[in-house]
């Protein structure tokens, strides 16, 4: 079962604001694992669940056509009011039932939707589309990210960070489980390709006014069902965690920058040549 969620026109424009993409290197090592496995040309690649298209825009450069799917109308209206090459389109369609001709894609993304989708029909999905070594790319981040701030005590920042996560787990989907990563784990440990990479930690650190970390935690599923379940309890833990920060750091305005670090994990696969 796939799980619809970020479909608000409020939400997908918060979801392009503040939730973060993968960094370049991130990106490039994805693109290293598809020229080792098939090489040129990169024709098409599709981003799934791509939301309001960060991750999308990253591949265009790269390849001939790039297009972003996603379930949700306004995160695509999001999407396209930010879609800056010729080569991008987008597409409203589930993960599961995707609109490419079987053996038609070079790559195909995953960039924080994996969980959210209905796995295994999807990667039955995959397989169909993919050309004959072609490769699948899913990637994620972890909930717990870690602050930075010069001349502040990282540990005691983090303690209040972990805080903040701690008070939002009980709002976590129990379709996540504990932690996405098993989901993921799970993916590499049953598709049945031999070429293939799992990588658990990815440490990338993003520089952010502390206004965007807080944004983007306020993004996540869990932070938008307490707010759907008490608003006012929602906004009054964002405020006491944002001023317990700034007071941990000797700074009074939101927008001074802070240094993010987020750690990703991913799996690669690629379609063999005969299947």
């Amino acid at each position: 079962m796939a799980y619809r969620l970020f479909e608000g026109k409020e939400h997908a424009a918060t979801y392009w604001k503040y939730r973060i993409c993968p960094s370049d290197d991130l990106i490039q090592q994805v693109l290293d694992f598809l020229e080792k496995q098939k090489g040129q040309p990169f024709e098409l690649a599709v981003d799934v669940g791509c939301g309001s298209g960060q991750g999308t825009v990253l591949l265009a450069k790269h390849f001939a056509s790039v297009v972003g799917t996603d379930v949700s109308p306004a995160q695509l209206g999001v999407a396209l009011q930010h879609a800056k090459g010729p080569n991008i389109t987008y597409r409203q369609c589930v993960a599961e039932e995707l609109p490419f001709a079987d053996s038609s894609v070079d790559l195909m993304t995953a960039m924080s939707a994996f969980h959210w989708f209905d796995r295994p029909r999807f990667l039955k999905e995959v397989h169909r589309v993919l050309k004959p070594c072609g490769c699948l790319a899913l990637l994620n981040y972890t909930i717990d990210m870690e602050l930075s701030y010069p001349d502040c005590c990282s540990h005691t920042l983090n303690q209040v960070c972990k805080e903040f996560y701690a008070a939002l787990q009980p709002y976590r989907s129990p379709h996540l489980g504990p932690s996405s990563i098993e989901l993921y784990r799970e993916a590499y440990e049953c598709i049945p390709y031999s070429d293939k990479e799992w990588q658990e930690c990815v440490w990338v650190k993003k520089s952010m006014p502390l206004s965007s970390y807080m944004g983007l935690v306020e993004s996540f599923s869990s932070y938008q069902a307490l707010l759907r379940v008490d608003m006012q309890k929602a906004i009054k833990l964002s405020q006491d965690i944002s001023q317990r920060l700034m007071s941990i750091m000797g700074v009074t305005s939101a927008d001074t920058e802070v240094v993010v670090g987020v750690k990703y994990f991913y799996l690669l696969a690629c379609k063999p040549q005969q299947t």
